[in-house]
């Protein structure tokens, strides 16, 4: 995970990267980060001994107690199984209702509690059961250590659970590695072009809705306005003429009146 490979450098390099963050933001020891933290699919997450003993060590609460309570043989159990699809080389999540035949299994309950230290209240965390495995997926997923170590990964559930209620700056969040394993992610269809998106909805929508004559909508008559002649623009008056004597002496005006 972090020693680098032929393959894998660049992956490597970022694990490594990731780890140091983590510790520099607690406080501790890259080395012992990266020994006790697993980073699975680029997400970082504890392992469930260490989660239990940050708790124990932190100072602020008693050491986490394990109460176990049978309940009864399991039955049958309804559950979620997804299958991974392409449809056009995009990636889906298929899912199919399932049933799990548990009428010879036992199911066993947890609770991890503990006290502060100075206190008589008791924490407890919820209830994990082979029951809610069952229905999560975690027991029916190929490769579970749920069928071969139940009350082991009851007790790292129930302590994960607890400390998420209680202390979540001490996993600052994170899940433990059998979490991050046992979770199904269901990877909805991811359109990167908005385009894409657009033109599909066009396809699927388009010709769906037919539109009738008494559907059209009506509009009110407008009324007719009678075109405007423009008024002839006004002409310039002709320019007076005068006439001038031989001596420059005398200026008759052309006033068209004979008798001057």
């Amino acid at each position: 995970m972090y020693k680098a490979s032929a393959s894998g450098v660049e992956k490597a390099i970022a694990n490594c990267m990731i780890a140091i963050d983590v510790a520099m933001r607690t406080g501790a020891s890259p080395l012992m980060i990266m020994q006790n933290m697993v980073i699975i699919y680029g997400r970082p997450s504890w392992s469930s001994k260490f989660l239990v003993a940050s708790v124990n060590t932190c100072g602020r609460f008693n050491q986490l107690q394990y109460r176990f309570t049978e309940k009864g043989m399991l039955g049958k159990v309804d559950y979620i199984e997804y299958k991974t699809t392409y449809d056009g080389g995009r990636k889906r999540s298929v899912a199919e209702t399932k049933t799990f035949d548990g009428t010879k299994t036992m199911n066993i309950e947890c609770v991890a509690f503990t006290t502060v230290k100075g206190s008589d209240k008791v924490l407890e965390s919820s209830p994990i059961s082979i029951h809610m495995a069952v229905q999560e997926g975690w027991y029916t997923k190929s490769g579970s250590k749920w069928t071969t170590m139940p009350k082991q990964m009851l007790m790292y559930r129930a302590a994960s659970f607890w400390t998420n209620a209680y202390a979540p700056e001490i996993s600052m969040g994170m899940k433990t590695d059998d979490e991050m394993h046992d979770i199904i992610d269901v990877e909805a269809e991811v359109i990167t072009d908005v385009s894409e998106k657009v033109e599909r909805e066009v396809a699927t929508n388009a010709n769906k809705t037919r539109i009738g004559l008494n559907d059209a909508p009506k509009t009110e008559p407008q009324p007719v306005v009678a075109p405007v002649t423009p008024m002839p623009e006004p002409t310039a008056a002709p320019p007076v003429k005068t006439e001038t004597s031989d001596n420059n002496q005398t200026l008759f005006k052309n006033s068209g009146n004979p008798g001057f």
